[in-house]
């Protein structure tokens, strides 16, 4: 439809529909309130390419939008109403700026003539996301909202990219813009925009530093993935023979099927075999990672005293937690490009064993995984669900993974065959709850291939309320809960920490398979192992929405690749 409004005019509420379709937003997320019915009435007349879903909980829209920016590598956008909307939406935003993915929140507010007087809804939106994003702002002024809108878009992504805020009042949305200076950079529809170069004195001291090693290994980050820096990585490990590990968010740095990939390291996913590999390294090269406690296990492995290549975007993090040998404050891509360069001109080969140091870590995991992922064991071993889902996905499927039960297993033992970004969990801050709507965002972002969510039952009760949405929407999305009754990972600790003291982490089975069909999900109950695989293939194949609820082990009485439990 077209604006009612002149056409040397806009409102505020048009600029800002005008300013995201300018910078190729073509999906938000978000949920309707009273101060937002300027937005939304503008998003109705106004004819542009931008498709707003629906959501049924702003914290929720923000989880989809944060997935969407990195399935697709363009910014996430979610909105939602001031007050309660804005509280509401901050975990999701908080969880994407520490994963230092792109995702610009919106929330509409009181006007601004109202501040002061008690109106309903009234809150501080500034303050409240300042400490917790890369920017925010207020925008008061009608005339400056394009200039606002632009900054966002250049904050969150360039340099380290990260989620920013806009709070838009209601009267602002009302208000008159002259139409021109509604134009967008297109440098920054896209992140990482305007990568930094490495300083060349940086390259050359790294190149020295690999160069002298013969027990090296690489530990790369999320931050290789969001730089698709999987290249050059890929042509450095082969050129050094060098073994390479991630994190957690690093998974997809490197085809885990690749003879130098050594898969997860640290305490949520790794194992003694693992371990080993970092433990025995004359040198470790961190790769977009900021060595934080899960993936060196509370700064036990490496060592200290370990020598340290260290590449990041953002040189805080850089000397945070180990002494540095030498430090790349660059983009992933740039540094490791620049790094092969010099290797290259001076002719260096591999002398790090890392095909073989590799190999001998998997075939060790492996044989500690084979038999449990055979197991007839009822409650179901989640280590069979993993080998199953192995055989069933394709190469392409996108998976994601709540922080709590799956997280853990996935990252051990599941060997993704590809590169790039095909699992995705909230590791910033693990709140529960962030599969479901991650999975929306990722299936809305990449339609062509198969998402799966898996959660906890703990996670299935926060975010049951969004299956209506991907109802609503037809979307062809299988969620798998692993419902074991507890809060598992709490319950774990209790167990290690505290004499398996139990308080308060139990709670009642639910039938979640009854409750999605009651969403209009076709869904399954699983308890027998031996139909474990007929079901998964039925609900994978189904071509709509689609739930099984696997009855499993609880998280505490298994052998989850977890090296220690907060005690």
């Amino acid at each position: 439809m077209t604006s009612t409004t002149p056409q040397n005019t806009l409102t505020g509420a048009e600029a800002m529909v005008r300013m995201l379709d300018a910078y190729g937003v073509r999906h938000i997320f978000g949920l309707c309130g009273d101060t937002t019915l300027p937005l939304y009435d503008a998003l109705f007349r106004l004819d542009h390419g931008i498709t707003h879903l629906l959501t049924r909980d702003e914290r929720h829209a923000a989880y989809m939008a944060d997935a969407y920016a990195r399935v697709t590598g363009r910014p996430g956008v979610c909105e939602g109403p001031s007050g309660g909307g804005a509280t509401y939406i901050l975990p999701g935003v908080v969880e994407a700026n520490e994963s230092s993915v792109p995702v610009l929140a919106i929330n509409s507010d009181v006007s601004t003539a109202s501040r002061g007087r008690y109106p309903l809804t009234e809150l501080d939106q500034v303050a409240l996301f300042r400490p917790l994003t890369k920017w925010n702002a207020s925008l008061d002024d009608a005339e400056r909202l394009p200039a606002m809108v632009r900054r966002a878009f250049r904050e969150m992504t360039t340099g380290r990219p990260g989620a920013v805020h806009l709070a838009l009042p209601f009267d602002v949305q009302k208000a008159e813009v002259t139409p021109d200076d509604i134009w967008a950079d297109p440098r920054h529809q896209t992140f990482p925009a305007m990568p930094a170069a490495p300083d060349p004195g940086a390259v050359d001291a790294a190149a020295a530093a690999l160069s002298s090693a013969r027990r090296a290994v690489a530990v790369c980050g999320g931050g290789v993935v969001l730089a698709n820096a999987m290249e050059p990585l890929l042509k450095l490990a082969r050129m050094l023979d060098l073994p390479v590990a991630t994190t957690v968010s690093g998974q997809g740095a490197i085809a885990e099927t690749d003879p130098r990939a050594l898969g997860v390291v640290g305490s949520n996913g790794g194992v003694p075999a693992t371990r080993v590999v970092v433990d025995e390294a004359d040198l470790v090269l961190f790769i977009g990672c900021r060595a934080g406690s899960v993936t060196t296990e509370r700064w036990r492995s490496p060592t200290p005293g370990a020598r340290i290549v260290h590449i990041d975007s953002d040189p805080a993090v850089i000397g945070a937690n180990y002494a540095i040998e030498a430090a790349v404050a660059a983009d992933a891509r740039l540094a490791l490009e620049a790094i092969v360069a010099v290797l290259e001109r001076r002719g260096a080969k591999g002398a790090n064993e890392g095909e073989a140091r590799a190999s001998a870590a998997w075939q060790a995991k492996r044989a500690a995984f084979a038999p449990l992922a055979a197991s007839d064991e009822t409650p179901i071993r989640p280590e069979r669900i993993i080998a199953t889902l192995q055989r069933l996905l394709d190469a392409d499927a996108i998976v994601c993974a709540d922080p709590g039960t799956p997280c853990p297993y996935f990252s051990a033992h599941y060997r993704w065959p590809s590169a790039g970004r095909h699992f995705i969990t909230n590791r910033a801050h693990g709140a529960l709850g962030y599969a479901m709507g991650a999975a929306i965002g990722a299936h809305v972002g990449r339609p062509d291939v198969k998402t799966v969510a898996v959660m906890g039952d703990g996670s299935f009760g926060m975010s049951v309320g969004e299956l209506e949405t991907v109802v609503r929407y037809r979307m062809p999305i299988t969620f798998i809960t692993l419902s074991n009754s507890a809060y598992g990972w709490i319950k774990a600790g209790q167990r290690s920490g505290f004499g398996a003291r139990f308080h308060n982490v139990d709670f009642t089975r639910t039938d979640h398979a009854a409750v999605a069909a009651a969403y209009g999900l076709k869904s399954w109950k699983v308890e027998d192992p031996a139909k474990l695989e007929t079901v998964l293939h039925q609900a994978l194949e189904a071509g709509g929405p689609t739930l099984v609820d696997i009855v499993t082990q609880p998280l505490d009485e298994a052998a989850a690749p977890v090296s220690e439990w907060v005690a």
